[in-house]
């Protein structure tokens, strides 16, 4: 079975390369400088603690809206160009989401990738999909999500894969760890993400990521109401829109760190 809790890698690894969407992009958990951190970035910085200062090496490919088939196309390659010790790849959630789109087809081409990565470069950590039943705008979509994330455990069984296994990650099922889009995590969700991919690893990590969220007060109706109305008109229009006009938020955007570079 793929081991999806503890990878004991007792070297540690020199260089590490992400690959997929929005989700490894960063987005919803922006920097200081407005450029997205993301859990991949947090990842990287753990994986960096174990070695000597400015040895780690790290490029994140990651481009947001972008398709399974436009991953594997554009940055594939690239990370095996660049043959890093780790590479993280998580791709075909927004294949997923599309109406009519088949989780089965979708596994298919992402296995091949996989086969690709695994000739090609170190370590490949796949990565599930999330339980998305308290996520209100992905929440009917939770079956096809189900049955993709059973075929990436699978795939990952068969090439001896890590998994990050967002499926099992209790703590981001919480409103809290997700933006305002209800489509992206938030800063804390993200920073849990990078925590738990690094337990998958066997790293010691400073903070459990299941640790539970303080408690806050129940919501009202009237409130809920509230929210759901702004996140319709700031939110979801904009996204129907983009459909509409075939438009992507990924036109026009380039990978923040295409090279291996030093942290």
């Amino acid at each position: 079975m793929a081991d999806d809790s503890r990878t004991e890698n007792k070297g540690g690894f020199g260089s590490y390369a992400a690959i997929g969407d929005s989700f490894t992009e960063g987005v919803g958990d922006p920097g200081p400088d407005g450029t997205y951190v993301g859990w991949a970035d947090r990842f990287a910085v753990l994986l960096a603690d174990r070695k000597p200062e400015h040895s780690f090496r790290y490029a994140n490919l990651a481009v947001r809206g972008r398709l399974l088939d436009q991953i594997v196309e554009e940055q594939v390659p690239r990370a095996k160009e660049l043959a890093p010790d780790l590479v993280s790849f998580c791709a075909g959630g927004n294949d997923i989401i599309r109406p009519g789109s088949d989780p089965d087809d979708v596994a298919e081409r992402f296995e091949r990738a996989v086969s690709q990565l695994t000739a090609a470069v170190g370590t490949v950590m796949v990565t599930t999909g999330f339980d998305t039943r308290h996520v209100p705008v992905l929440r009917h979509l939770r079956g096809k999500v189900a049955t993709y994330t059973a075929h990436v455990r699978a795939i990952a069984d068969r090439y001896g894969c890590p998994v990050l296994d967002l499926w099992s990650l209790k703590s981001v099922q919480d409103r809290r760890a997700w933006d305002p889009d209800r489509l992206h995590l938030s800063p804390e969700g993200h920073t849990r993400v990078a925590l738990r991919a690094a337990q998958v690893l066997g790293l010691e990590v400073p903070a459990d990521p299941d640790q539970p969220w303080p408690p806050q007060p129940v919501r009202g109706t009237l409130e809920v109401r509230r929210d759901d109305i702004h996140w319709a008109r700031e939110y979801l229009v904009p996204w129907i829109g983009r459909r509409l006009r075939g438009e992507s938020s990924g036109d026009d955007v380039v990978a923040k760190r295409p090279d291996l570079l030093p942290l």
